[in-house]
């Protein structure tokens, strides 16, 4: 666990919190992605391009363009790609903060080692997204970086989480929903949490339902504590 660091990290090993919300629920994100790779810089603009709330105003392939695309977009948030050509994205990122301090920078890397992720946090960074990301997660990993809306410590998860998810079929984000239901939370709170629709959320729940053979969320809560699957540390969001 990342200790004194709130922070959000997204990939299939590791979740860690949070700072508190900074900007509006409804309001549009300004984003500049700085990623090595045009092909997948033209993945990711397409992928905010078709979400709600996101507005790409610039993008870089190479480090020379960097500051001054920050300087005369002045986003909201910067995706960072940590392999950025012709420098280390660590570097990038602190020359980043030093010209914009207030400005949240969002680490991308195809390494999803912890100690990686340590040391991108440590730096500064708001989140970390693993390039293995499913694309429709993408859009809302993104707002619970800037606006801080995970509000559960899960670190690194204990290897029992994932060999039970594993033996019962549940994807990662199924589980982080149905332990959310042990935790007690609706399906409009866990879409609020999670940055998805209730639809989504439902349709997930359909699926847990279904591949573990209970019929409601309180044999989903059942199942979740007698597998030793339930979260003991819960942070609030101040409201």
């Amino acid at each position: 666990m990342v200790v004194g660091k709130k922070r959000t990290v997204w990939a299939a090993k590791y979740r860690i919190v949070l700072k508190e919300s900074q900007t509006s629920e409804n309001s549009t994100l300004r984003v500049v992605i700085v990623d090595n790779h045009p092909l997948i810089l033209a993945g990711i603009r397409a992928v905010l391009d078709d979400a709600d709330g996101f507005e790409v105003v610039g993008a870089a392939t190479h480090v020379e363009d960097v500051v001054p695309l920050i300087d005369r977009t002045l986003p909201d948030v910067v995706l960072l790609d940590l392999q950025v050509a012709g420098s280390d994205g660590l570097e990038m990122l602190g020359k980043i903060h030093s010209r914009h301090p207030d400005l949240r920078v969002i680490a991308l890397s195809a390494e999803d080692s912890l100690e990686k992720i340590q040391v991108a946090l440590a730096r500064g960074a708001a989140g970390y997204i693993v390039k293995t990301i499913n694309p429709t997660d993408l859009a809302p990993a993104i707002r619970q970086a800037v606006e801080g809306t995970v509000y559960h410590v899960v670190g690194t998860p204990e290897a029992n989480d994932l060999a039970v998810a594993r033996g019962a079929r549940l994807t990662d984000r199924e589980l982080t929903i149905i332990k959310a239901v042990a935790r007690g939370l609706s399906n409009q709170a866990i879409a609020r949490e999670l940055w998805v629709t209730e639809q989504t959320v439902k349709f997930h729940l359909t699926n847990v339902y279904r591949k573990l053979n209970i019929a409601n969320r309180t044999e989903a809560a059942r199942w979740v504590y007698e597998h030793g699957l339930a979260d003991h540390h819960v942070e609030g969001r101040g409201h």
